[in-house]
């Protein structure tokens, strides 16, 4: 028997979670620490309106709400790696790398709170709107990708899928045509270790998510999730190969949920404390801070006006989603067909006449 393929995947981190560098040869973004400092105030950012959405879903002022707790490193180094012309096909908690191209939070807010209307980003409008549906969203970019290499653009779609969708034939389909005709795409798994109660260790073999790509052909790494440097290092490297020809990546992003699946699961009775006890040690944000204080170039008086800030820019989101006048409910039938069949036009009728009453 002879050996025809072999593969090794690389881990890469930078900041360990004591907070302390694991390894000097930082990337040049990262040797200008004011880069750094914007990169964390953008995290706090994304932590303070993930916090105020919990609290407005707990008041009944807000849907079923998917809280991003923890994921700040992927989506702020996601977001921030890309130009504005790339195409972004999240699915339904990327909140931080849609800030930072430019969604407001009160679309979030909106579409949360039920409103189509969240989905008309005040951001690109080419990106793709939240895919609820488990891993489709990574055949929309694979698609966006196949356009931008036959249109010769210089364009990359990038997409974001959890470690159970990353599971899903969606997934290996988008992973194959991506390889087929070397696409500029770039697939993150966001591995956040639970799909929603099943652990990771229960749906997939792989020792690694990262390898999930390297039967398509993809360039594949597994990055520290909770640390930004390793994360925007690792989508620098994949957006500028894709932008050059030079094919797609797989970069998986191993993180953790810190918070419940959505507000309406519990994740206490599937989750040992202990286990998010520990999570919360290798937390992204504590570990940048500590980073930063130790440079010098951040202070916990700098921090405390910081969070004020973010809270009056979040408090002025909320507002604007709160004044926002509610559609009717007919106007769920008003954007499906260029024609309404008979049977929804009745049903339209009906709900017209249930308002008026």
């Amino acid at each position: 028997m002879s050996l025809v393929a072999s593969f090794e995947i690389e881990y890469l981190q930078y900041l360990g979670p004591d907070g302390r560098l694991v390894r000097e040869d930082l990337p040049e973004f990262a040797r200008d620490r004011r880069n750094l400092v914007e990169l964390f105030k953008q995290m706090l950012y994304v932590r303070t309106f993930d916090t105020k959405s919990v609290a407005l879903q707990r008041t009944g002022k807000l849907g079923t709400y998917a809280s991003c707790l923890g994921h700040e490193a992927a989506h702020i180094g996601i977001g921030s790696a890309m130009q504005y012309d790339d195409v972004f096909a999240p699915s339904y908690r990327e909140y931080g790398a849609q800030i930072v191209r430019g969604v407001k939070p009160r679309d979030i807010l909106m579409y949360w709170g039920g409103d189509e209307r969240g989905n008309d980003f005040s951001g690109p409008p080419h990106d793709y709107p939240w895919c609820v549906p488990i891993a489709t969203q990574c055949l929309h970019a694979a698609g966006a990708a196949l356009a931008f290499k036959l249109r010769g653009e210089p364009r990359v779609a990038v997409t974001c899928v959890g470690d159970g969708g990353s599971s899903k034939t969606d997934t290996y389909a988008a992973i194959n045509s991506a390889g087929a005709y070397a696409l500029p795409f770039v697939l993150c798994i966001v591995n956040n270790q639970w799909a929603i109660s099943v652990p990771r260790k229960s749906q997939t073999g792989a020792k690694t998510l990262a390898q999930k790509g390297l039967a398509g052909g993809l360039d594949c790494v597994q990055v520290d999730g909770n640390d930004i440097i390793a994360v925007r290092a690792a989508m620098d490297h994949a957006l500028k190969r894709a932008r050059n020809g030079h094919g797609g990546s797989v970069l998986e992003l191993v993180t953790y949920r810190l918070s419940d699946h959505t507000t309406a699961d519990d994740a206490r009775r599937y989750r040992e404390d202990a286990e998010v006890k520990a999570a919360w040690e290798r937390e992204p944000m504590s570990r940048l801070r500590t980073f930063l204080i130790s440079e010098g170039v951040w202070s916990e008086t700098e921090e405390a006006a910081w969070k004020e800030e973010c809270g009056r820019k979040v408090d002025e989101e909320v507002n604007a989603y709160l004044e926002t006048k509610v559609q009717p409910v007919e106007a769920m039938f008003d954007y499906l067909y260029a024609e309404l069949p008979a049977d929804l036009q009745a049903q339209r009728e009906d709900a017209i006449k249930w308002e008026g009453r």
